[in-house]
């Protein structure tokens, strides 16, 4: 059985949860804005964005043990998991399937589900790195 989270927790994560909606809005709509609405590539961008800054930030976590339980929260669950869109492109995949857009609406998925994995290990093996020259540099 879990313990009740504490209230400066469940803060940490609506902070995070609030910067990385304002974060996902903003990027989305100027990645649409820039190119069009044909394909939902903003929502893509935040996706693989997304996964690229949760591998790297749980990287540095598990290697370091630096970040305090709130400030994993507030990274993690709440700046990524605001951050992220993941209804959004499920919203946006079927709206493609529905117009007939299969083609489009594979492409979204495959695209998503590929380039979020790769950003993950992008992100793991950046934070690996780059911990390694910090750690070399810091001896």
């Amino acid at each position: 059985m879990s313990q009740t989270p504490s209230s400066s927790l469940i803060l940490s994560i609506a902070v995070g949860s609030a910067a990385g909606g304002v974060a996902r809005y903003l990027l989305s709509g100027a990645v649409h804005n820039r190119l069009g609405t044909a394909f939902p590539v903003g929502t893509l961008v935040v996706n693989v964005l997304g996964c690229l800054a949760l591998g790297f930030i749980l990287q540095v976590a598990l290697d370091t043990g630096e970040l305090s339980p709130a400030a994993r929260a507030l990274l993690t669950t709440g700046f990524c998991g605001g951050f992220t869109t993941f209804s959004t492109f499920s919203w946006e995949t079927m709206g493609l399937i529905e117009e007939g857009s299969l083609r489009r609406a594979a492409l979204n998925v495959g695209g998503s589900v590929v380039l979020g994995l790769g950003a993950i290990w992008v992100g793991m093996l950046t934070a690996k790195i780059l911990l390694s020259v910090l750690r070399k540099g810091g001896t």
